[in-house]
Protein backbone atom coordinates (compact mmCIF):
# COMPACT_ATOMS: atom_id res chain seq x y z
CA UNK A 1 0.00 0.00 0.00
CA UNK A 2 2.36 2.67 -1.28
CA UNK A 3 1.18 6.15 -0.41
CA UNK A 4 1.20 9.25 -2.54
CA UNK A 5 2.47 12.40 -0.86
CA UNK A 6 0.42 15.30 -2.18
CA UNK A 7 1.29 18.95 -2.49
CA UNK A 8 0.45 21.30 0.34
CA UNK A 9 -2.65 23.26 -0.54
CA UNK A 10 -4.33 23.77 2.79
CA UNK A 11 -3.31 26.27 5.42
CA UNK A 12 -3.47 24.98 8.98
CA UNK A 13 -3.91 27.38 11.86
CA UNK A 14 -2.96 24.68 14.36
CA UNK A 15 -4.42 21.95 14.13
CA UNK A 16 11.49 5.12 35.91
CA UNK A 17 13.90 5.54 38.19
CA UNK A 18 13.57 8.00 41.07
CA UNK A 19 16.36 8.78 43.54
CA UNK A 20 15.69 7.41 47.00
CA UNK A 21 16.04 9.41 50.14
CA UNK A 22 14.93 12.79 48.80
CA UNK A 23 13.16 13.45 52.09
CA UNK A 24 10.95 16.44 52.64
CA UNK A 25 13.27 19.11 51.30
CA UNK A 26 10.64 21.60 50.19
CA UNK A 27 11.22 25.14 51.28
CA UNK A 28 10.23 28.55 49.99
CA UNK A 29 12.87 29.96 47.65
CA UNK A 30 12.80 33.18 45.69
CA UNK A 31 14.58 34.71 42.75
CA UNK A 32 17.94 36.21 43.75
CA UNK A 33 17.94 40.00 43.96
CA UNK A 34 21.03 40.41 41.84
CA UNK A 35 21.72 42.57 38.84
CA UNK A 36 20.68 40.80 35.63
CA UNK A 37 23.27 39.89 33.03
CA UNK A 38 21.72 41.28 29.89
CA UNK A 39 23.55 39.02 27.43
CA UNK A 40 25.33 39.77 24.19
CA UNK A 41 23.27 42.25 22.20
CA UNK A 42 24.59 40.83 18.93
CA UNK A 43 23.10 37.44 19.83
CA UNK A 44 19.76 38.64 21.20
CA UNK A 45 17.07 37.51 18.80
CA UNK A 46 15.11 40.71 19.26
CA UNK A 47 17.91 43.12 20.10
CA UNK A 48 16.80 46.03 17.93
CA UNK A 49 16.63 49.67 19.00
CA UNK A 50 13.01 49.42 20.14
CA UNK A 51 13.73 46.55 22.47
CA UNK A 52 16.93 48.15 23.72
CA UNK A 53 14.98 51.31 24.53
CA UNK A 54 12.30 49.29 26.31
CA UNK A 55 14.95 47.48 28.35
CA UNK A 56 16.50 50.77 29.46
CA UNK A 57 13.16 51.93 30.85
CA UNK A 58 12.53 48.80 32.98
CA UNK A 59 13.93 48.64 36.48
CA UNK A 60 15.91 45.44 36.92
CA UNK A 61 14.68 43.32 39.82
CA UNK A 62 17.11 40.46 39.35
CA UNK A 63 17.65 37.22 37.52
CA UNK A 64 15.38 34.19 37.42
CA UNK A 65 17.58 31.15 37.02
CA UNK A 66 16.29 28.04 35.28
CA UNK A 67 17.62 24.48 35.17
CA UNK A 68 17.56 22.86 31.74
CA UNK A 69 17.40 19.09 31.19
CA UNK A 70 18.06 17.90 27.63
CA UNK A 71 19.70 15.11 25.60
CA UNK A 72 22.60 17.10 24.15
CA UNK A 73 24.34 13.86 23.12
CA UNK A 74 23.15 10.36 22.27
CA UNK A 75 20.37 9.11 20.00
CA UNK A 76 18.09 12.07 20.80
CA UNK A 77 20.76 14.73 20.31
CA UNK A 78 18.82 16.52 17.54
CA UNK A 79 16.05 17.21 20.01
CA UNK A 80 18.43 18.25 22.79
CA UNK A 81 20.19 20.71 20.52
CA UNK A 82 16.79 22.04 19.49
CA UNK A 83 15.89 22.51 23.16
CA UNK A 84 19.13 24.41 23.78
CA UNK A 85 18.57 26.79 20.88
CA UNK A 86 14.84 27.21 21.51
CA UNK A 87 15.34 28.01 25.20
CA UNK A 88 18.08 30.52 24.49
CA UNK A 89 16.31 32.22 21.58
CA UNK A 90 13.41 33.01 23.89
CA UNK A 91 15.61 34.11 26.78
CA UNK A 92 17.61 36.46 24.58
CA UNK A 93 14.45 38.05 23.20
CA UNK A 94 12.84 38.45 26.62
CA UNK A 95 15.99 39.89 28.18
CA UNK A 96 16.56 42.28 25.28
CA UNK A 97 13.04 43.63 25.78
CA UNK A 98 13.65 44.33 29.47
CA UNK A 99 12.67 40.98 30.91
CA UNK A 100 9.40 39.96 32.52
CA UNK A 101 8.12 42.34 35.17
CA UNK A 102 11.68 43.57 35.59
CA UNK A 103 13.26 40.10 35.84
CA UNK A 104 15.62 38.66 33.27
CA UNK A 105 16.30 34.97 32.73
CA UNK A 106 19.29 32.63 32.70
CA UNK A 107 19.40 28.91 32.01
CA UNK A 108 21.96 26.23 32.79
CA UNK A 109 21.37 23.21 30.53
CA UNK A 110 22.67 19.79 31.57
CA UNK A 111 23.13 16.83 29.21
CA UNK A 112 20.91 13.96 30.39
CA UNK A 113 20.78 11.89 27.17
CA UNK A 114 17.13 11.70 28.25
CA UNK A 115 18.06 8.78 30.51
CA UNK A 116 15.89 8.62 33.65
CA UNK A 117 18.64 8.03 36.24
CA UNK A 118 20.80 10.83 34.81
CA UNK A 119 17.80 13.14 34.60
CA UNK A 120 16.97 12.43 38.24
CA UNK A 121 20.54 13.20 39.31
CA UNK A 122 20.61 16.48 37.38
CA UNK A 123 17.14 17.47 38.60
CA UNK A 124 18.16 16.87 42.22
CA UNK A 125 21.25 19.05 41.82
CA UNK A 126 19.14 21.85 40.38
CA UNK A 127 16.45 21.44 43.06
CA UNK A 128 19.00 21.70 45.85
CA UNK A 129 20.19 25.05 44.46
CA UNK A 130 17.83 27.63 45.98
CA UNK A 131 18.51 30.05 43.11
CA UNK A 132 16.95 27.72 40.52
CA UNK A 133 13.29 28.66 40.24
CA UNK A 134 12.08 26.06 37.72
CA UNK A 135 13.14 23.09 35.57
CA UNK A 136 12.70 23.01 31.78
CA UNK A 137 12.80 19.55 30.14
CA UNK A 138 13.45 16.70 29.80
CA UNK A 139 12.74 15.24 26.36
CA UNK A 140 11.30 11.75 26.86
CA UNK A 141 8.29 11.00 29.04
CA UNK A 142 10.22 8.37 31.00
CA UNK A 143 12.99 10.80 31.90
CA UNK A 144 10.47 13.48 32.86
CA UNK A 145 8.42 11.13 35.04
CA UNK A 146 11.55 10.05 36.93
CA UNK A 147 11.67 13.43 38.70
CA UNK A 148 8.19 13.36 40.25
CA UNK A 149 9.35 12.70 43.82
CA UNK A 150 12.13 15.25 43.45
CA UNK A 151 9.81 18.01 42.25
CA UNK A 152 7.32 17.22 45.02
CA UNK A 153 9.97 17.12 47.75
CA UNK A 154 11.67 20.36 46.76
CA UNK A 155 8.58 22.20 45.56
CA UNK A 156 9.98 23.04 42.12
CA UNK A 157 7.98 23.01 38.90
CA UNK A 158 9.03 21.06 35.82
CA UNK A 159 7.76 22.25 32.46
CA UNK A 160 8.47 19.76 29.68
CA UNK A 161 8.28 20.83 26.04
CA UNK A 162 7.81 17.28 24.80
CA UNK A 163 6.61 14.74 27.42
CA UNK A 164 3.46 13.21 25.94
CA UNK A 165 2.64 10.21 28.13
CA UNK A 166 -0.98 10.63 29.16
CA UNK A 167 -0.17 10.13 32.86
CA UNK A 168 2.88 12.44 33.00
CA UNK A 169 1.46 15.75 34.21
CA UNK A 170 -0.95 14.12 36.65
CA UNK A 171 1.95 12.57 38.59
CA UNK A 172 2.79 15.82 40.39
CA UNK A 173 1.22 19.22 41.01
CA UNK A 174 4.60 20.59 39.89
CA UNK A 175 4.51 18.86 36.48
CA UNK A 176 3.43 20.69 33.30
CA UNK A 177 3.68 19.75 29.63
CA UNK A 178 2.78 21.39 26.32
CA UNK A 179 3.41 18.73 23.65
CA UNK A 180 -0.03 17.18 23.86
CA UNK A 181 -0.89 13.67 25.01
CA UNK A 182 -0.64 10.17 23.65
CA UNK A 183 -4.24 9.46 24.61
CA UNK A 184 -5.10 11.79 21.71
CA UNK A 185 -2.26 11.29 19.19
CA UNK A 186 -2.13 7.48 19.29
CA UNK A 187 -5.91 7.06 18.76
CA UNK A 188 -5.64 9.66 15.97
CA UNK A 189 -3.06 7.40 14.32
CA UNK A 190 -5.34 4.36 14.49
CA UNK A 191 -8.58 6.02 13.40
CA UNK A 192 -7.59 8.72 10.94
CA UNK A 193 -4.17 7.76 9.56
CA UNK A 194 -4.42 3.97 9.32
CA UNK A 195 -8.12 3.26 8.88
CA UNK A 196 -9.48 6.34 7.11
CA UNK A 197 -6.50 7.69 5.16
CA UNK A 198 -4.54 4.53 4.30
CA UNK A 199 -7.53 2.14 4.39
CA UNK A 200 -5.29 -0.40 6.16
CA UNK A 201 -6.63 -3.54 7.84
CA UNK A 202 -3.60 -5.34 9.26
CA UNK A 203 -0.94 -3.31 11.06
CA UNK A 204 2.59 -4.31 12.07
CA UNK A 205 3.95 -2.27 15.01
CA UNK A 206 7.59 -2.21 16.08
CA UNK A 207 8.03 -0.12 19.21
CA UNK A 208 10.68 0.85 21.72
CA UNK A 209 10.33 -0.88 25.08
CA UNK A 210 10.18 2.28 27.17
CA UNK A 211 7.63 4.12 29.29
CA UNK A 212 6.85 6.38 26.35
CA UNK A 213 6.65 3.48 23.92
CA UNK A 214 4.23 1.62 26.18
CA UNK A 215 2.04 4.71 26.56
CA UNK A 216 1.93 5.12 22.77
CA UNK A 217 1.04 1.50 22.16
CA UNK A 218 -1.53 1.17 24.95
CA UNK A 219 -3.44 4.19 23.71
CA UNK A 220 -3.06 3.08 20.10
CA UNK A 221 -4.25 -0.50 20.55
CA UNK A 222 -7.34 0.56 22.50
CA UNK A 223 -8.50 2.65 19.52
CA UNK A 224 -7.29 0.10 16.94
CA UNK A 225 -9.55 -2.51 18.47
CA UNK A 226 -12.49 -0.11 18.27
CA UNK A 227 -11.70 0.44 14.57
CA UNK A 228 -11.52 -3.29 13.89
CA UNK A 229 -7.82 -3.22 12.95
CA UNK A 230 -5.71 -6.36 13.27
CA UNK A 231 -2.40 -5.56 14.99
CA UNK A 232 0.81 -7.55 15.45
CA UNK A 233 3.54 -6.04 17.63
CA UNK A 234 7.22 -6.53 18.49
CA UNK A 235 9.35 -4.53 20.95
CA UNK A 236 13.04 -3.72 21.20
CA UNK A 237 15.29 -2.27 23.88
CA UNK A 238 16.54 1.32 23.85
CA UNK A 239 19.91 1.43 22.11
CA UNK A 240 19.30 -1.62 19.90
CA UNK A 241 20.75 -1.32 16.37
CA UNK A 242 19.98 -4.58 14.55
CA UNK A 243 16.29 -4.98 13.77
CA UNK A 244 16.62 -7.70 11.13
CA UNK A 245 14.97 -10.46 13.18
CA UNK A 246 11.99 -8.23 14.05
CA UNK A 247 11.61 -7.22 10.41
CA UNK A 248 11.67 -10.87 9.30
CA UNK A 249 8.94 -11.76 11.82
CA UNK A 250 6.78 -8.85 10.78
CA UNK A 251 7.21 -9.41 7.06
CA UNK A 252 5.98 -12.98 7.51
CA UNK A 253 2.72 -11.60 8.96
CA UNK A 254 1.99 -9.89 5.60
CA UNK A 255 0.63 -6.61 7.06
CA UNK A 256 -0.59 -3.60 5.07
CA UNK A 257 1.43 -1.01 7.00
CA UNK A 258 4.58 -0.97 9.16
CA UNK A 259 4.35 1.44 12.11
CA UNK A 260 7.39 2.40 14.19
CA UNK A 261 6.85 3.97 17.60
CA UNK A 262 10.08 5.72 18.61
CA UNK A 263 12.02 8.94 18.05
CA UNK A 264 15.38 9.74 16.50
CA UNK A 265 17.77 7.34 14.76
CA UNK A 266 15.95 4.04 15.44
CA UNK A 267 13.02 5.20 13.30
CA UNK A 268 15.24 5.61 10.24
CA UNK A 269 17.23 2.46 11.06
CA UNK A 270 14.15 0.23 11.13
CA UNK A 271 12.72 1.57 7.89
CA UNK A 272 16.11 1.43 6.15
CA UNK A 273 16.64 -2.16 7.24
CA UNK A 274 13.15 -3.04 6.00
CA UNK A 275 14.03 -1.50 2.62
CA UNK A 276 17.32 -3.39 2.53
CA UNK A 277 15.41 -6.64 3.11
CA UNK A 278 13.35 -5.87 0.00
CA UNK A 279 10.15 -5.35 1.97
CA UNK A 280 7.87 -3.00 0.04
CA UNK A 281 5.40 -1.67 2.58
CA UNK A 282 3.99 1.68 3.65
CA UNK A 283 6.03 3.26 6.45
CA UNK A 284 4.30 5.17 9.27
CA UNK A 285 5.88 6.62 12.43
CA UNK A 286 4.44 7.84 15.71
CA UNK A 287 6.80 10.03 17.71
CA UNK A 288 9.40 11.85 15.64
CA UNK A 289 7.07 14.37 14.03
CA UNK A 290 8.57 16.12 11.02
CA UNK A 291 12.13 15.35 12.13
CA UNK A 292 15.01 16.31 9.87
CA UNK A 293 17.21 13.81 11.71
CA UNK A 294 14.89 11.01 10.60
CA UNK A 295 14.24 12.33 7.09
CA UNK A 296 17.92 12.89 6.38
CA UNK A 297 18.79 9.25 7.04
CA UNK A 298 15.96 7.51 5.17
CA UNK A 299 16.83 5.41 2.13
CA UNK A 300 13.32 6.02 0.74
CA UNK A 301 12.31 9.50 1.81
CA UNK A 302 8.99 9.48 -0.05
CA UNK A 303 7.66 6.45 1.83
CA UNK A 304 6.89 7.90 5.25
CA UNK A 305 3.81 9.28 6.96
CA UNK A 306 3.91 10.79 10.45
CA UNK A 307 1.44 12.35 12.85
CA UNK A 308 2.21 15.88 13.99
CA UNK A 309 0.45 18.46 16.20
CA UNK A 310 2.15 21.34 14.40
CA UNK A 311 3.58 22.31 11.03
CA UNK A 312 5.66 25.27 9.89
CA UNK A 313 3.22 26.59 7.32
CA UNK A 314 5.26 28.33 4.57
CA UNK A 315 2.36 30.73 4.03
CA UNK A 316 2.74 32.07 7.58
CA UNK A 317 5.34 34.86 7.50
CA UNK A 318 5.93 34.90 11.25
CA UNK A 319 6.43 31.14 11.46
CA UNK A 320 8.73 31.24 8.44
CA UNK A 321 10.84 34.00 10.00
CA UNK A 322 11.11 32.04 13.25
CA UNK A 323 12.09 28.87 11.41
CA UNK A 324 14.75 30.71 9.42
CA UNK A 325 16.19 32.26 12.57
CA UNK A 326 16.33 28.85 14.22
CA UNK A 327 17.95 27.22 11.19
CA UNK A 328 20.65 29.90 11.05
CA UNK A 329 21.71 28.84 14.54
CA UNK A 330 21.20 25.10 14.28
CA UNK A 331 21.96 24.25 10.63
CA UNK A 332 18.83 22.10 10.50
CA UNK A 333 15.15 22.85 10.03
CA UNK A 334 13.05 23.01 13.20
CA UNK A 335 10.29 20.62 14.19
CA UNK A 336 7.69 21.28 16.87
CA UNK A 337 10.20 20.23 19.56
CA UNK A 338 12.41 23.38 19.64
CA UNK A 339 9.34 25.53 19.05
CA UNK A 340 7.80 24.02 22.19
CA UNK A 341 11.04 24.69 24.08
CA UNK A 342 10.84 28.32 22.98
CA UNK A 343 7.19 28.58 24.04
CA UNK A 344 8.02 27.12 27.46
CA UNK A 345 10.26 30.07 28.32
CA UNK A 346 7.63 32.57 27.22
CA UNK A 347 5.03 30.77 29.34
CA UNK A 348 7.26 31.19 32.38
CA UNK A 349 7.72 34.87 31.49
CA UNK A 350 3.93 35.30 31.30
CA UNK A 351 3.61 33.61 34.68
CA UNK A 352 6.19 35.97 36.21
CA UNK A 353 4.21 38.96 34.94
CA UNK A 354 1.21 37.73 36.94
CA UNK A 355 3.05 37.35 40.23
CA UNK A 356 2.19 40.11 42.67
CA UNK A 357 5.13 40.09 45.07
CA UNK A 358 8.22 37.92 45.35
CA UNK A 359 8.99 35.36 42.67
CA UNK A 360 9.26 32.10 44.59
CA UNK A 361 9.07 28.53 43.36
CA UNK A 362 5.51 28.09 44.58
CA UNK A 363 4.43 31.49 43.31
CA UNK A 364 5.80 30.62 39.88
CA UNK A 365 4.10 27.23 39.91
CA UNK A 366 0.74 28.73 40.88
CA UNK A 367 0.99 31.54 38.34
CA UNK A 368 1.79 29.06 35.56
CA UNK A 369 -1.17 26.86 36.48
CA UNK A 370 -3.50 29.85 36.44
CA UNK A 371 -2.36 31.34 33.13
CA UNK A 372 -5.16 32.19 30.72
CA UNK A 373 -4.92 30.88 27.17
CA UNK A 374 -1.59 31.82 25.61
CA UNK A 375 -0.75 31.85 21.91
CA UNK A 376 2.85 30.92 21.17
CA UNK A 377 4.81 29.79 18.13
CA UNK A 378 3.12 26.38 18.36
CA UNK A 379 -0.37 27.83 18.68
CA UNK A 380 -2.88 28.01 21.51
CA UNK A 381 -1.78 26.73 24.92
CA UNK A 382 -4.14 26.40 27.88
CA UNK A 383 -3.29 24.16 30.82
CA UNK A 384 -5.92 21.74 32.00
CA UNK A 385 -6.37 20.96 35.69
CA UNK A 386 -3.67 18.27 35.61
CA UNK A 387 -1.04 20.59 34.07
CA UNK A 388 -1.24 19.20 30.54
CA UNK A 389 -2.79 20.42 27.28
CA UNK A 390 -4.55 18.79 24.34
CA UNK A 391 -3.67 19.48 20.73
CA UNK A 392 -5.14 18.70 17.35
CA UNK A 393 -3.15 16.55 14.92
CA UNK A 394 -2.43 16.38 11.20
CA UNK A 395 -0.78 13.98 8.79
CA UNK A 396 2.57 14.86 7.23
CA UNK A 397 4.82 13.26 4.62
CA UNK A 398 7.90 14.10 2.57
CA UNK A 399 7.82 15.46 -0.97
CA UNK A 400 10.88 16.63 -2.84
CA UNK A 401 12.96 16.32 0.31
CA UNK A 402 10.66 18.58 2.33
CA UNK A 403 7.98 17.81 4.89
CA UNK A 404 4.45 18.60 3.71
CA UNK A 405 0.97 18.41 5.18
CA UNK A 406 -0.99 15.85 3.18
CA UNK A 407 -3.73 17.40 1.09
CA UNK A 408 -7.37 16.98 1.87
CA UNK A 409 -7.11 15.64 5.37
CA UNK A 410 -7.78 18.37 7.91
CA UNK A 411 -9.20 17.92 11.40
CA UNK A 412 -10.37 19.91 14.31
CA UNK A 413 -10.35 18.20 17.69
CA UNK A 414 -10.26 14.46 17.07
CA UNK A 415 -12.76 13.82 19.85
CA UNK A 416 -10.61 11.56 21.97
Amino acid sequence: MKKRVLALTLTFALAASVLAGCGDKKEETKAPETQAAGGDETQAAGGDETQASAAENVESKGVIKLGGLAPLTGQYAEYGKGFDIGFNMAIEEINAAGGANGYTFEIDIKDTQSEPVTTSTMATAFAEDDEIMALLGDFSSGACKATAQICDSYGILQLSPTASASDYAAMSKYFFGIMGRQDVEAPFLAKYVLKEYLKAQKIAVIRVDSDWGKSCYDNFIAQAEKEGLEVVVETYATGEKDFSSLITKMQAENPDVLVVMDQGDPVADIFNQADAAGWEIQHVALGPGTSEQVAGRLSDKDNLIVTSPFFFDPEDAELTAWAEKFQERSNFAPTIHPACAYDCVYLLAEAVKNIDGEVTRDALRDALAELPEYTGVTGSIKFEADGDIKRNYMICGIEGGEWKVLEGFEFGAAGF
